[in-house]
C-alpha cells in the first residue's frame, strides 16, 4: 500500500465514523445543522448574506458512502457562506493597491506568499473578497479542490479562482478540511470546463458532505493528527524502499558482472590453457598481420604494474591492454555528399545503443575503395562510442556490412577470444565509472585512450564460460524490473 493509498484509507474510515467511537451525549449531526441553519437565517435578515434558493433533499442514491445514524448528509453550501475573490484586471480601475492570493499561492494545507502581487480592490470588494484566520480556501482552477486554512492573523485578498468558505456557524474547519482532502483524491469532487477543468461555485455549493456533531469533528481531527506522523514515516520508508527496490535490478547487475570479470562467477579449471598462452598467440598473429602489411607496427606499451591494476584475478588470468587484443581504428568524417567515392550508408553513434543498433533511416556519404576497407564492420565486431555516451558498445550482429562514423570504434580480435566477454567488460568499466573521457566542451573516449584500458584476459574457455553464465541470469535480472 502507498502512503497515498494508506492515508486515503485512514481519511475514509474517519469520514464514515470509523476512526472514533459515538458518542450518544455529544448529539447529533442533525442537531448542528440545525444550529447553523438558525444561524445563517439570522444573517439572511440582518442582510449580511442573501437568501439562496433551497436544495433538494439528498436521497439514499446519491451519498457515496454509508455514515452512523447520528451524523447527517449535507451540501457544504448549507456549512458554508462562500464566494470566489476578484477577476484579475491588472493595476487599472477604482480603489486602493492591496495584495492579495491566487492558486499558485494555495497548496494542501500551506501557503508560499513570497512575491505576492497587487491590484487595486474598492471598499466592496475588500468586504467580498478577503479572508481572516480560519477561512477555509479551495481552488476554483489549476489543481481543483486543492484546500488549505488560512491561519495568520493578518488578512488577505484572493483572486478570482479562489473559494472562499466561512462557516455560519460554529464548526470544525479541520475536518473539512481533510474531507476536501480525502474527496479529491478518491476522484470524489469533479471540475467542469472547455479546456480548462475548474470547481465552479454551484458544484461547491451542493458538493455532498457528511456532518457529525461537533465534538466528534473534534475527535476525528485529533486522532487523524495523531495518525498522519506515523503514515509520514511510513512514507520516509516507502520511498526509501521503491527507490531501493528501483535500483535494486542495476545493482545486482554490476555486482554479478564484477564477479564475472574477477574470475568469481565460474569456477577455474586447471584443464584450461591459460591465459598467458592465449596472450602469446594473440601477439603472434599481430605480428603476423603487421609482417602481411595489414597493420602498422606501433610503439610497445609499458608493462601493467600491480598499481595499475583495478582488482584482483586469478592466477591463470592476465591483465592486458585493449590494444594488445584488438585492432581497432575509427570511421569517416562527416563530409556530406562531396568528394570521390560510391556514397554508401554509414552508421554513427546515434544508431549504437547497448546490445542493440536503430538502423531506420541511415544517412550516405561517399567512401572511396580505402574508405570502405578502414571503415567497414562485419559480423561479431565489437563497436565502441568515441562520443556521446562514449563507452557504450555492442556488437555488430548481422551477416550484411556497414560502415562507421568516426565518433565509432571498430574492435576487431587479432585472435580467437570471445567478443561478448568484452562486451560484457565494457558494460561493467562504463557503469562502474572505469573508462574515462577526455575533451574540451564534449566528452570522448579517444583511440590513444581506448587502446590503453587495462582489462582481465581469462583462458578462452573461461571466458566462454563466463559470457554462457551471464547469458543465464541477466535476463532473469532484467526481468525484475
Amino acid at each position: 500500500m502507498t502512503p497515498q493509498q494508506l492515508k486515503n484509507s485512514i481519511l475514509q474510515m474517519a469520514m464514515q465514523g470509523k476512526l472514533v467511537e459515538q458518542r450518544p451525549e455529544e448529539g447529533t449531526g442533525e442537531g448542528l445543522y440545525q444550529q447553523i441553519q438558525k444561524e445563517k437565517q439570522k444573517l439572511i435578515k440582518e442582510g449580511k448574506i442573501k437568501k439562496q434558493r433551497s436544495l433538494p433533499e439528498i436521497t439514499e442514491e446519491e451519498v457515496p458512502f454509508e455514515i452512523p445514524e447520528s451524523w447527517k448528509w449535507t451540501y457544504i453550501g448549507e456549512i458554508f457562506q462562500h464566494n470566489t475573490g476578484k477577476a484579475l484586471n491588472g493595476v487599472s480601475g477604482p480603489g486602493n493597491m492591496l495584495t492579495y492570493i491566487t492558486t499558485s499561492n494555495l497548496y494542501w494545507d500551506r501557503f508560499e506568499l513570497d512575491r505576492l502581487k497587487e491590484m487595486p480592490f474598492t471598499d466592496e470588494e475588500v468586504a467580498k473578497c478577503t479572508v481572516q484566520k480560519n477561512d477555509l480556501l479551495v481552488c476554483e482552477g489549476g489543481d481543483f479542490g486543492r484546500a488549505a486554512i488560512w491561519p495568520y492573523d493578518e488578512p488577505i485578498r484572493i483572486q478570482n479562482h479562489i473559494h472562499r468558505l466561512r462557516a455560519y456557524s460554529e464548526i470544525s474547519v479541520r475536518y473539512f478540511y481533510y474531507l476536501f482532502y480525502l474527496y479529491k483524491n478518491a476522484g470524489l469532487i469533479s471540475g467542469k470546463g472547455i479546456g480548462i477543468q475548474g470547481l465552479s461555485s454551484n458544484a461547491l455549493h451542493r458538493l455532498r458532505a457528511p456532518l457529525p456533531p461537533l465534538a466528534e469533528q473534534k475527535r476525528i481531527v485529533a486522532k487523524i493528527e495523531e495518525i498522519m506522523p506515523y503514515i509520514d514515516r511510513y512514507a520516509v520508508a516507502y520511498d526509501h524502499l521503491q527507490s531501493y527496490n528501483a535500483r535494486f535490478p542495476d545493482d545486482l547487475k554490476k555486482s554479478i558482472l564484477q564477479m564475472a570479470i574477477q574470475g568469481k562467477l565460474v569456477p577455474q579449471d586447471p584443464n584450461d590453457e591459460p591465459a598467458s598462452v592465449l596472450l602469446e598467440k594473440i601477439a603472434k598473429e599481430k605480428q603476423k598481420l603487421i609482417k602481411e602489411g595489414k597493420i602498422k607496427k606501433e610503439k610497445p606499451l609499458p608493462r601493467i604494474t600491480e598499481e595499475e591494476i583495478p582488482f584482483d584475478i586469478p592466477e591463470s588470468w592476465e591483465w592486458v591492454y585493449i590494444g594488445d587484443v584488438f585492432q581497432h581504428n575509427t570511421g569517416k568524417a562527416l563530409n556530406g555528399v562531396s568528394g570521390p567515392g560510391k556514397m554508401l550508408t554509414y552508421i554513427t553513434t546515434s544508431n549504437l545503443y547497448w546490445n542493440r543498433f536503430e538502423l531506420d533511416r541511415l544517412k550516405e556519404m561517399p567512401f572511396t575503395d580505402e574508405e570502405v576497407v578502414k571503415c567497414t564492420v562485419k559480423k561479431n565486431d565489437l563497436l565502441v562510442c568515441e562520443g556521446g555516451d562514449f563507452g557504450r558498445a555492442a556488437i555488430w550482429p548481422y551477416d550484411e556490412p556497414i560502415r562507421i562514423q568516426n565518433h565509432i570504434h571498430r574492435l576487431r580480435a587479432y585472435y580467437d577470444v570471445s567478443v561478448w566477454y568484452f562486451y560484457y567488460l565494457f558494460y561493467f568499466y562504463k557503469n562502474a565509472g572505469l573508462i574515462s573521457g577526455k575533451g574540451i566542451g564534449i566528452q570522448g573516449l579517444s583511440s590513444k585512450a581506448l587502446h590503453r584500458i587495462i582489462m582481465p584476459l581469462p583462458p578462452l574457455a573461461e571466458q566462454k564460460r563466463i559470457v554462457a553464465k551471464l547469458d543465464e541470469l541477466l535476463p532473469q535480472i532484467d526481468s525484475l524490473k
